[in-house]
């Protein structure tokens, strides 16, 4: 009797085993529940071909471009980990097979190689290149994604996606237009070539 308890109990032991197994591996397959989604702020390629993006954005130390992060076609890219501390985010980018780009009226520095540029103005007299980036309205959200595809958006020239898009001309979180504030990228106006 014993002996046959004991053959009993290891079987049983060896299904728990079992059902533990398979417990742990469908807990590892399911999806993400929406409040374990890691904050961040991503772009995503629509496209076919590998594109170059800068994201331009307001740190305590001022105005911030970064780039260049390249983004394969069909993928997506983190830009800025962890929650988003700002609530408008600028971004720019272009495709490096085909020569399109996605724009704004925003005009903010960047370089040909990887950049992490401090400050808006006067691009070309410290040697950078200047863009015009587009606008996103997080809405303080701590994660944003922005879509880019072959076509425009409805209502855009340049085909920008998901997420608000603001119109031309840009706002401030004061509703002032941009340029116009301190808190704003700054335009170049005074004639030095940034054009």
């Amino acid at each position: 009797m014993k002996i046959r308890m004991v053959s009993t109990l290891t079987r049983i032991a060896g299904r728990l085993r079992g059902i533990a197994l398979a417990i742990i591996l469908a807990a590892g397959s399911l999806p993400l529940l929406p409040g374990d989604a890691a904050a961040d702020f991503r772009v995503c390629n629509a496209t076919r071909s590998l594109v170059g993006v800068a994201i331009g954005y307001r740190a305590a130390s001022g105005w911030i471009t970064e780039g260049w992060w390249h983004v394969e076609g069909s993928t997506c890219k983190t830009l800025i980990e962890g929650p988003l501390s700002s609530r408008y985010y600028y971004l720019y980018a272009e495709d490096a097979q085909r020569g399109g780009r996605w724009d704004g009226p925003i005009d903010m520095c960047v370089a040909e190689r990887e950049f992490k540029i401090a400050n808006t103005n006067d691009c070309f007299a410290r040697g950078f290149q200047r863009a015009g980036f587009q606008e996103y309205d997080t809405g303080q959200q701590s994660s944003w994604m922005v879509q880019l595809t072959d076509e425009p958006a409805p209502g855009l020239s340049s085909p920008v996606g998901n997420g608000p898009v603001s119109p031309v001309p840009a706002t401030t979180p004061d509703g002032e237009t941009a340029g116009e504030s301190a808190e704003e990228p700054a335009q170049d106006t005074n004639g030095s070539g940034d054009e």
